[in-house]
């Protein structure tokens, strides 16, 4: 009887083993493999025994860290680089530019759920989507969105979340470039044009694709090519903004300082920041809340997104030395508002490179960045002529443009880089430098020009409509009192 009692007992436990395994099995989620599938066995089972196809369901751990990148690219914005802008200008004009950044970040974050999600990363044509998504329409709880990986996918909502913050802070940060003088419904209105023809199209231009589930062979890579954007059908590379973001930004802050003219008393007073102290906090917020926006970009908690975040921190050590360095060198001592100025561009030039390059790669990144981007706010600018009150073009437009090209050179597999994918062979495909370097400048060239004609003709609508400037005299009391009745400090 005894021995009749353990057998029980031991096929009990057998079957409440095997069932809570396959309880296991059915609900772990897809992984992303591109391995070729094993052989079927002589003890595989028979066709009617093979459990239909599951649909990919998202990851905890993805959707985990895509809202933890999410809110970390918020906290680039506001408070990063609305402290980051404040620092730089005069006291009397440090609340205008919270306001601006803080507003600018309200506006285009509803404006992206109504219209523009959809016209960024919806189907339609080379240039922008359709109208299948407007006002988020369809989506839901369970919808997803592709990732770069087959098979995997997170949620759409955290997607559309991810990719608001980017359109909110690349509009966001123009602003630097005619701080102290522009009125802030014009500021307001600029926003809306620029970022509806400007940075949606940049944007699907770039990034819109059917995703890797949808190519299996070379037909369906060419049919995915022809419904995507057109610079991801040239194959340039910008795995987190530097065409979309800085480049697209840095032009149309540009565009601005020629259109709205020189700050009064320009040259001839002065026009130091006023709190360097915050402008130090701004940018340290700002690198920290870039790791969200880097490594995110991979859409998924991989190794990829730790080559991102490994190189978003060394790019930008390299950065902020190399400009500290060089300005030691050239002007007998070293800054604060240098080392942040490198910090800020080592992080634009590494943003188009971050998941395709190698570590040693990313510091030469920033080692070049640094260099060149003070140049741009010294020498270029002084070329320019232009009052480009905080440097967004300085670092954002040239940095930006470093690291586009740049990305094309590093990404090469015998540099340490990634190489480029082929989903349609599932492996690495071969890579030709000169060829992806040509990619990257058609990229570079459609931004500058996409967004300097865009810009030009936004600023003269906004300009006949509400005009630009604020008057002389209240841009000598300041923006914060005649513009908003407030004052940043009470001493």
């Amino acid at each position: 009887m005894k021995r009749f009692i353990a057998i029980l007992l031991t096929a009990y436990s057998l079957g409440l083993g095997g069932s809570a395994l396959a309880e296991e099995k059915a609900a772990a989620p897809v992984a992303a493999t591109t391995a070729p599938a094993a052989a079927p066995s002589a003890m595989s089972a028979s066709p009617a025994e093979v459990a239909p196809a599951v649909a990919p369901l998202p990851s905890k751990g993805d959707t985990a860290w895509m809202t933890v990148a999410t809110v970390l690219v918020i906290l680039m914005t506001i408070p990063g680089l609305a402290m980051f802008y404040g620092g730089l200008v005069r006291a009397k004009n440090m609340l205008s530019v919270l306001m601006q950044v803080f507003v600018i970040f309200s506006l285009i974050s509803v404006l992206w759920a109504i219209y523009g999600y959809t016209l960024a990363f919806g189907g339609g044509g080379s240039f922008y989507g359709g109208f299948d998504k407007l006002f988020l329409k369809g989506i839901t709880v369970d919808s997803v969105a592709a990732t770069f990986s087959k098979g995997v996918v997170i949620s759409e909502l955290t997607f559309i979340a991810f990719q608001a913050t980017f359109a909110a802070i690349t509009c966001a940060l123009i602003v630097g470039a005619f701080a102290e003088r522009m009125k802030f419904s014009a500021v307001l209105l600029f926003s809306v044009i620029w970022f509806t023809f400007a940075y949606l199209p940049m944007a699907h231009m770039v990034w819109y694709w059917d995703g890797p589930d949808a190519i299996t062979d070379a037909a369906s890579l060419e049919a995915v090519t022809a419904s995507a954007g057109w610079l991801w059908a040239k194959g340039a590379l910008d795995f987190a903004g530097g065409t979309v973001v800085h480049i697209n930004a840095g032009v149309a802050g540009l565009v601005g300082a020629y259109l709205i003219g020189k700050r009064v008393g320009y040259g001839k007073e002065s026009m130091a920041p006023h709190s360097l102290t915050t402008t130090m906090i701004g940018a340290s917020l700002l690198w920290v809340g870039w790791f969200g926006f880097n490594a995110g970009s991979n859409l998924e908690a991989t190794g990829t997104a730790a080559l991102a975040f490994l190189n978003t921190l060394v790019a930008t050590g390299a950065a902020t030395l190399s400009w500290t360095l060089a300005e030691w060198m050239l002007k007998g001592k070293p800054s604060m508002l240098g080392s942040a100025s490198g910090a800020v561009a080592g992080l634009v030039a590494i943003t188009p490179a971050c998941g395709f390059v190698g570590p040693m790669g990313a510091i030469v990144i920033g080692l070049v960045a640094g260099v060149l981007c003070l140049w741009g706010v010294n020498g270029l600018k002084r070329l320019l002529g232009a009052d480009d009150a905080l440097d967004v073009f300085g670092v954002h437009g040239v940095g930006g443009i470093v690291g586009a090209i740049l990305t094309g050179v590093f990404v090469s597999p015998d540099l340490g880089g990634t190489g480029v994918y082929d989903y349609a062979a599932n492996k690495v495909g071969e890579f030709s430098m000169g060829t992806q370097i040509v990619s990257q400048l058609w990229a570079v060239g459609t931004a500058v020009v996409w967004s300097g004609v865009v810009s030009f003709v936004a600023f003269k609508i906004v300009d006949v409509v509400i005009g630009l400037r604020v008057p002389e005299e209240e841009e000598r009391e300041g923006l914060d009192i005649t513009s908003h009745g407030e004052t940043a400090y009470h001493h």
